[in-house]
């Protein structure tokens, strides 16, 4: 669930949600005896991000459902698919309530929506980040400091881990222009643009890139697969720790209502449904603060990232 890759929204979640309208309160919700549930709707609506690593968590996600439903007391219509930029849509207009978002979809959503941060799938123990990585025998690169005049790779423009963070790290840390940082001559001799982690991994070994940006978690995973050995690479820096994707929600729903729905997901333990989801039976929900995502913000308002949402 760490992948902030975009995803497409079906025509059939469009239509459903359009169709929905299911904002604010109902006009049968008065029929609601129990008064601490006044001006609740009597549905929510959830969308879920596809699990790329995992095709079949998709079908743990119905245990979940159940579980808010019941805790709830109303029907919970859950979904599968999205473009993060129609689920905001879908949020400013009342016929989405919640949906699982990344920071800058977050940001968007908070600008156009008023959504607020809900929850946050937990590993504990686990920190996701980008390192800067160069060869073991590479003398002359042994801190960030010795990045400037070398030959560079990132992974490509859309990767959170593979660009956004790490050149937010180098802008922030030695005060570049976010608009030249790419240009031959500029702080690197060269940029290139690798395409995937994998790639820029075996482009140092190779001796393609003197230094390279890449997800810890994706050079992990080609060390325990046998692809790379560990001694044959130096991390010289790293990126702030990269949030999880958040689930986020339409911030005029009723105060006790979105309280409810928090307790109902922090209150969730189904280990298969983790171990599905997260790769982790221990892995939890956790009460997201309002400022988790600040850093991030911060950094990509520092690389310009965010000029065109303001």
């Amino acid at each position: 669930m760490k992948s902030l890759s975009k995803f497409f929204l079906t025509v059939g979640l469009v239509t459903t949600l359009a169709a929905c309208g299911n904002g604010g309160s109902s006009s049968s919700s008065s029929a609601l005896d129990d008064k601490a549930n006044k001006g609740w709707p009597e549905e929510l609506t959830l969308v879920q991000m596809p699990n790329e690593n995992n095709p079949n968590a998709a079908s743990m996600h119905t245990a979940l459902r159940d579980h808010l439903s019941e805790e709830l007391g109303i029907e919970v219509k859950e979904f599968e698919g999205g473009s993060y930029a129609v689920g905001i849509e879908a949020l400013a207009s009342g016929n989405l309530d919640i949906m699982l978002a990344s920071p800058m979809s977050y940001y968007q959503a908070n600008q156009k929506a008023g959504a607020e941060l809900l929850v946050t799938p937990q590993v504990e123990g686990y920190e996701y980040y980008t390192a800067f990585i160069t060869k073991k025998d590479n003398e002359e690169i042994n801190n960030m400091e010795d990045l400037k005049g070398k030959n560079f790779a990132f992974v490509n423009a859309a990767s959170s881990s593979g660009y956004l963070y790490p050149k937010g790290t180098l802008v922030q840390e030695f005060d570049l222009d976010p608009d030249l940082l790419e240009q031959s001559g500029y702080f690197f001799e060269n940029v290139t643009f690798s395409e995937s982690h994998a790639n820029s991994v075996m482009g140092v070994l190779m001796g393609d890139f003197d230094a390279v940006a890449v997800a810890i978690g994706q050079m992990d995973s080609m060390i325990q697969a046998g692809t790379i050995k560990e001694d044959d690479f130096k991390i010289i820096g790293r990126t702030q720790n990269i949030p999880d994707a958040s689930y986020i929600i339409r911030g005029d729903l009723p105060e006790d209502f979105k309280e409810a729905i928090r307790e109902a997901f922090v209150s969730f333990e189904d280990e298969q449904y983790f171990e599905a989801v997260h790769n982790d039976p221990n892995a939890r929900f956790v009460e997201t603060e309002q400022t988790y995502y600040v850093p991030t913000i911060v950094m990509l308002d520092a690389i310009n990232a965010l000029e065109d949402e303001k």
